[in-house]
């Protein structure tokens, strides 16, 4: 599976490191992403999804039904 957020679909970034030299060499920023159990109530049941930290503070205010059916996902699929 790839290191992407199930709701938001955020991923990793290219960038460079960039030593004391200013010598660039390439790396990548990956989300910070937590597999996380939410609970569904239109469900009734728990849905483990793969959700980086900032959609975890918007589902909180949000709600899971209103995030997924923004990001155009089944959650009986999860």
């Amino acid at each position: 599976m790839s290191r992407r957020c199930d709701l938001t679909g955020k991923k990793a970034n290219n960038a460079f490191a960039i030593s004391h030299s200013h010598r660039r060499t390439k790396r990548i920023q990956n989300a910070n992403l937590q597999s996380k159990r939410v609970w569904w109530p239109e469900g009734n049941r728990w849905v483990r999804l793969k959700l980086s930290t900032k959609a975890i503070k918007t589902l909180e205010k949000k709600g899971l039904a209103a995030m997924a059916k923004e990001a155009g996902i089944n959650l009986n699929h999860y």
